[in-house]
């Protein structure tokens, strides 16, 4: 499989990404347990910026990305009201790696300066606190360098895949594209600075993150 669309170079992403240093980085694959880790750690204080959330307002119709998208991928992508619907999206591009980088480099550069603003707002009023980076393209965006630490949310392959069926309703063949256009989870997760197991039960995906948590504070405060 070629895996080109998941990867952007630094000057695809055209700017200073120095304003996540203070950052500390969560990522993993699709339908991994990413965001039930983020909402423990939001539960234990941290600020958590969701980038994948920003992602999508982004293609919402006025926003920064909305016209590029469409003019890229044309107006068949829209559903009745004018909005860009994901599900029509969604095949041209984990079907195509080329389209996958195209859209990548539409939305990463935008996503990571608008993270950077908020981050800033958060280390100026809480300067001691843990700022967290929610997103599923840390190393596909390349700024994983950038940032004090990397977490993974991990879990088994067959789980994943299990998951992302449940979740979406994709079948299969859809689900297995879907996973295979993301940089395998295995290559994500020996570059990880912490894997965070969410395999087992909720429970056990807690206990994780209340023991990672500390050692993120006593960072933060340096």
């Amino acid at each position: 499989m070629d895996h080109r669309g998941y990867r952007l170079n630094a000057a695809d992403n055209r700017l200073r990404t120095g304003d996540l240093g203070f950052c500390f980085g969560l990522t993993g694959g699709t339908a991994c347990g990413k965001s039930t880790v983020a909402r423990f750690f939001q539960e234990l204080g941290a600020h958590i910026i969701d980038a994948d959330r920003m992602g999508h307002e982004l293609m919402e119709p006025g926003q920064a990305a909305y016209q590029e998208i469409l003019e890229h991928f044309g107006k068949e992508i829209l559903d009745s009201g004018g909005h860009i619907d994901r599900k029509k999206l969604g095949p041209k591009v984990f079907a195509d790696p080329q389209e996958l980088h195209n859209l990548n480099a539409i939305l990463h550069p935008r996503i990571i300066a608008r993270a950077g603003e908020l981050a800033a707002a958060y280390q100026g009023g809480d300067p001691r606190g843990v700022v967290i980076v929610d997103a599923a393209l840390i190393f596909e965006a390349g700024i994983d360098g950038t940032l004090r630490k990397v977490m993974v949310a991990w879990c088994r392959p067959e789980q994943q895949l299990d998951r992302l069926m449940a979740s979406t309703g994709a079948s299969r063949q859809e689900a297995e594209r879907r996973i295979q256009a993301q940089m395998p989870l295995e290559e994500k997760r020996h570059r990880a600075d912490l894997v965070i197991d969410c395999s087992g039960s909720v429970e056990q995906t807690r206990a994780q993150v209340d023991a990672i948590y500390p050692g993120l504070l006593g960072l933060a405060e340096l």
